[in-house]
């Protein structure tokens, strides 16, 4: 099969980076989603890009000094930014459409955070019927009152990796996905 990806970056937004020790090693997944985006420019293969529409009063609420994406972000024009209200960033937003539009089937996944919405967003692919990378060094968490957010991270690679993607790191990607 021929496939036809997009890159696909989850609530990459400021509020979630103003406490530097909340996402776990961001300055490394920050620099892993930045050569994700400029290897898919290069590439012309479309990036998409989440925004959470987080709760009243939350770092992520929208319109909040925290609900921008990221300024590291090496975005240009013809890049798709999707505001989402659920984890699941297929759920009440326009992403399948652009997907369908764009005659992608096969999905990369990068951002935050991995036991919510890229974990919603991967299983929601796959029962579309996208093949779906997860860059599993460019997606990451926080940590919970039960797990450090390196066991979170580990845990959903393996089980996601059972059913949903395949696993393969930033320059893994970079050298073998191509349009």
């Amino acid at each position: 099969m021929t496939y036809t990806p997009a890159l696909l970056i989850i609530d990459i937004q400021i509020g979630s980076f103003m406490d530097p020790l909340f996402i776990h090693n961001s300055e490394k997944l920050l620099d892993n989603i930045k050569q994700l985006i400029t290897w898919a420019h290069i590439s012309k293969i479309p990036v998409i890009l989440t925004q959470h529409n987080g709760k009243l009063g939350t770092l992520t609420s929208k319109n909040s000094s925290g609900w921008s994406l990221h300024p590291a972000l090496p975005l240009i024009a013809q890049d798709v930014k999707i505001e989402k209200n659920f984890p699941d960033s297929f759920q009440d937003t326009t992403l399948e459409s652009h997907l369908t539009h764009l005659g992608v089937n096969q999905l990369v996944v990068a951002g935050i955070q991995t036991e919510i919405c890229v974990d919603a967003t991967c299983r929601r692919a796959f029962s579309l019927g996208y093949d779906v990378i997860l860059a599993k060094d460019a997606h990451s968490t926080a940590d919970s009152s039960v797990l450090i957010a390196d066991q979170i991270i580990t845990h959903h690679n393996i089980l996601l990796q059972n059913w949903f993607v395949s696993l393969s790191d930033t320059q893994d990607i970079i050298m073998s996905v191509s349009r």
